[in-house]
């Protein structure tokens, strides 16, 4: 018999557990009006570090403002927008180290930004142009890059959670201080592999930041409409795990529950589960139209919480930051990414023999008599792929 057996507390009359009897508190450090609660314990947090984050928070909502742009002209084919989300990706991003693995969503280019994605490589990625690390090969904002330890981003939904186990499992393995964390939102921990992946870090006690970025929504679908339970953070108590919820908005509390996080997974080789509380102010995607689900006022009651602004006010009231030099660095933003834009959609496509690059050592036969058949498809229509034809 097993110790969780012969230790728990015992019963002689039927008694039923029920949603509400774990209760489960949600942390704040950050008013609304940008001054912290009384009783608040602020994270680790310098001035440096300060502005290293809010750096990332304007480039992202000014990225977000022209690429979503961008798309609607015809430009790019698809974009997905982090606003709203910022404090949850960018806070809890700044709380890691930068050799810790990150395995994205598909919302969270905040927190690449932040470990120095720059400008022109967002824009190469987006143009899938001969200068993208992926060699064209994913949609736009698809992002991956090895040198940032921030691993390539798959469409379908939930694969990095398992996968983050296996990140987390092997660090410990090897012996190296660092973590794996693993980002997705509340309807992608309705998959399978969220059960599975979970379950599989609390046995084998793997060093792993879940973090769930519960926004209310899965595409269309509400929460109510998702599941009965106490959220997602009752999951991770489920697994044996230590979990957290934290007002996803708040800059600082997502900042500190994630410092926490770390230490505790690096201390004890075990994986966290930190359920953020937010809501995506824009659409899902740019193929979505949110007002089919939710409305208007609603949004407007959201972005009294815009989490940009309530740390925006923090740094003013801490002399951090001035009116003056936020207008200035939107608008510094603004032209690099016009101006980055007009570069990248120029720049030739990759050259069509990279498809079956960097699969095997040497590409098989099969994929080699695969690539012949797709360049004679194209000559025999080069009308339909101009960018292409170009490039055999």
């Amino acid at each position: 018999m097993s110790n969780a057996t012969t230790n728990q507390e015992t019963v002689h009359k039927v008694s039923f557990l029920d949603r509400e009897s774990l209760h489960i508190p949600i942390l704040k450090i950050l008013q609304a009006d940008g001054t912290p609660y009384e009783e608040a314990v602020l994270p680790q947090i310098d001035e440096a570090l300060a502005k290293r984050i809010y750096d990332a928070c304007v480039f992202t909502r000014v990225l977000d403002e022209r690429m979503l742009g961008a798309q609607r002209q015809g430009r790019i084919s698809f974009y997905m927008t982090c606003t709203g989300e910022e404090a949850a990706i960018v806070g809890s991003a700044a709380a890691l180290d930068d050799k810790d693995v990150i395995l994205a969503q598909y919302r969270e280019h905040a927190a690449l930004r932040y470990r120095g994605f720059t400008t022109e490589q967002f824009m190469n990625q987006m143009f899938s142009n001969e200068k993208d690390l992926g060699k064209g090969r994913q949609m736009p904002i698809h992002y991956g890059t090895a040198a940032l330890h921030y691993q390539t981003i798959s469409s379908p939904l939930g694969t990095q959670i398992p996968q983050a186990t296996g990140v987390g499992y092997s660090l410990k393995m090897k012996g190296e201080r660092n973590v794996a964390i693993c980002y997705f939102g509340e309807g992608a921990a309705s998959e399978g592999d969220f059960h599975a992946g979970l379950n599989m870090a609390a046995v084998l006690k793997a060093p792993v930041i879940f973090f769930c970025r519960n926004n209310g929504y899965a595409i269309s679908t509400p929460t109510e409409e998702q599941f009965a339970g106490n959220g997602i953070a009752s999951r991770g108590v489920g697994y044996g795990m230590h979990t957290i919820r934290v007002d996803g908005n708040d800059m600082l509390a997502v900042l500190a529950a994630t410092q926490q996080a770390r230490a505790y997974a690096l201390e004890h080789n075990a994986p966290v589960l930190i359920e953020a509380m937010t809501y995506r102010l824009g659409a899902h995607s740019s193929s979505d139209d949110p007002s089919g689900y939710r409305s208007k006022e609603e949004e407007a009651k959201w972005r009294e919480h815009d989490p940009v602004k309530r740390f925006k006010l923090w740094l003013i009231n801490k002399g951090w930051l001035a009116e003056a030099d936020d207008e200035t660095m939107y608008e510094k933003y603004r032209e690099e990414v016009l101006a980055s834009v007009k570069v990248a959609e120029k720049i030739p496509a990759p050259r069509i023999d990279e498809i079956i690059e960097d699969v095997y050592d040497e590409p098989t036969p099969q994929l080699k008599k695969q690539l012949e058949s797709l360049k004679a498809h194209v000559k025999k229509y080069p009308q339909a792929y101009p960018k292409t034809a170009g490039r055999l």
